[in-house]
């Protein structure tokens, strides 16, 4: 999937969701076209990284520990973090610009100041970051893809856990949760075979939540509809 090239040199990757909505309300044009540019912590694009280079996120976050969120949604549990956490980078990552405008209100709402803002595929930033950039990752009720012929399509294949465990540091932490079963079925297959081990010991570790857990929409959307979320947590060794 990566032999063709875009113009600027950089791989050429199929995305499967969507980039925008319906509606962006005038409020969120005005989050979109005066916060995300500052939220910005790198120019981590095709156009304006056609080689690849390497980013170094401290120019943006300065000398914080790294975490990064990947599909953020509406940005409810980021920002939660973010406030959470003042002392850690963290970096969120989502294509879809509706979402993006989203998380641009609560930020400014919430004046959290440790946040940085990546509107696009979350594979463009493995290819720019040293490895063991993060020490946690957050992947919170990803795209279930729930069609069998599309399970190639779900985040958790090699495709991305790969590039994900280089970019992550020697003992870091990464937090699936999902309230689809046949997802947690796939992520216990794969995500061990990428070099991850699953820390659960009993039930109890996969059913709870986190302690500092952000409960958000979308499981709000799945607990009213009768589905069980649960809380995987793997380490990098």
């Amino acid at each position: 999937m990566t032999d063709t090239k875009h113009s600027s040199g950089a791989p050429w990757r199929n995305f499967y969701g969507r980039f925008r909505g319906k509606t962006i309300r005038a409020s969120q044009h005005d989050y979109l076209d005066n916060d995300l540019l500052p939220l910005s912590p790198g120019p981590i694009d095709w156009d304006v990284n056609p080689d690849r280079d390497q980013i170094d996120l401290a120019d943006y976050f300065g000398q914080r520990e790294l975490w990064l969120e990947i599909g953020f949604g509406g940005g409810e549990h980021l920002v939660h973090m973010a406030a959470t956490y003042p002392d850690v980078g963290i970096l969120g990552c989502e294509p879809f610009v509706n979402g993006v405008a989203m998380l641009l209100g609560k930020i400014r709402k919430a004046d959290v100041t440790n946040l940085g803002v990546y509107p696009s595929d979350v594979r463009n930033v493995f290819d720019v970051v040293p490895d063991g950039t993060f020490t946690k990752v957050f992947l919170n009720y990803p795209d279930p893809w729930p069609k069998k012929r599309h399970h190639r399509r779900r985040f958790v294949t090699q495709e991305h856990l790969v590039p994900l465990f280089a970019s992550m540091a020697p003992g870091s932490e990464l937090r699936v949760a999902t309230d689809i079963e046949d997802y947690v079925r796939q992520t216990l297959e794969e995500v061990p075979k990428a070099g991850f081990e699953w820390l659960a010991e009993g039930p109890d570790d996969w059913r709870t939540p986190w302690v500092d857990w952000f409960s958000t929409r979308y499981e709000q959307k799945a607990l009213r509809e009768g589905r069980t979320p649960h809380y995987l947590t793997f380490r990098r060794p």
